[in-house]
């Protein structure tokens, strides 16, 4: 116990002077167990932070690395000698920048699409009135318990038959919308009232105005939130792009990439050097869009 604190517990009387001490005292040392505590949780969140972070700085590490320096029995976590040629040998390898373009192309077009008929179709769960409706939105939501390898070779022979293989279709037209789309939309949607939209009939304003007039300018940060995870998951498709692309032209860098770790000519600093050029964007994407992210994901949580 403190000076201060034994003091007041004896009961005693102090003048309005040693009270005021008594009390900056007590404040300076309630502001320094605050300052220690706060300084260890900083030390705790960085330690683990660089815990996590370890892979992804090592793997930088690695592509400004000559291949001479990773290839010995001491660990070199930091290079000695930094060098851009990894960069340029990972882009005169393959053609990287080509990888890179498709990848945004597609990309691109999902997040767009997702964003136009996920948000039409949680409008038509929100605000109108049809048959069926509770049902058919369970359906929708069932949906995200199927995992993609079950569907991925009945989508193959579809997609087959329509003669779309090794096209920019074929890697867009499967995913132009989700339920995980829809149920995010409909969530911010159900924060709306319903008098908001019976105002807009009575105007005269149709339902695919009051979509693009009202709802969407009002759920910029549904919008910013869907188009952020919809791009990083597009841009990280795997196996589907592997399954029905066979020429470079149509290649997405994940599949690109792998080109790098051949038989013939595997080198571990060339490939990392490609990795980190190809996460480059979707980091920066999620940098730049991760307020906006948790902000649309929690928007719709709480109604009123």
């Amino acid at each position: 116990m403190s000076t201060a604190e034994n003091a007041i517990s004896q009961g005693k009387i102090y003048s309005s002077e040693e009270l005021e001490e008594l009390h900056r005292s007590m404040n300076a040392r309630a502001k320094r167990k605050k300052q220690v505590r706060t300084v260890c949780l900083m030390a705790v969140n960085l330690v683990v932070c660089l815990f996590i972070l370890f892979p992804l700085l090592y793997t930088v590490s690695v592509a400004f690395m000559p291949s001479g320096e990773l290839y010995t029995m001491e660990m070199n976590l930091i290079p000695s000698h930094p060098t851009l040629e990894n960069f340029k040998q990972a882009i005169e390898k393959i053609p990287l920048m080509r990888f890179v373009l498709n990848s945004f192309l597609i990309a691109g077009c999902i997040t767009i699409g997702q964003i136009i008929t996920c948000s039409f179709a949680a409008f038509a769960f929100s605000f109108l009135n049809f048959k069926g409706k509770n049902v058919l939105f369970m359906i929708v939501m069932a949906t995200m318990m199927v995992p993609g390898e079950a569907t991925i070779i009945s989508n193959y022979l579809t997609v087959s038959s329509w003669k779309l293989l090794d096209t920019y279709i074929v890697l867009i037209l499967p995913y132009l919308t989700s339920a995980m789309g829809i149920f995010l939309f409909r969530q911010f949607y159900m924060t709306f009232p319903i008098s908001l939209y019976e105002s807009a009939k009575l105007d005269g304003c149709g339902n695919l105005r009051f979509i693009i007039k009202i709802l969407l300018p009002l759920t910029k940060s549904a919008i910013g939130a869907m188009a952020v995870y919809t791009f990083i998951n597009a841009w990280n498709m795997y196996m589907w792009p592997l399954l029905v692309t066979g020429s470079d032209d149509k290649r997405t860098v994940q599949i690109g990439i792998s080109m790098l770790n051949s038989v013939d000519a595997q080198s571990i600093t060339q490939m990392l050097a490609g990795v980190v050029l190809i996460i480059l964007p979707s980091i920066s994407i999620f940098i730049v869009g991760q307020k906006q992210l948790i902000k649309g994901m929690f928007s719709g949580a709480v109604k009123g």
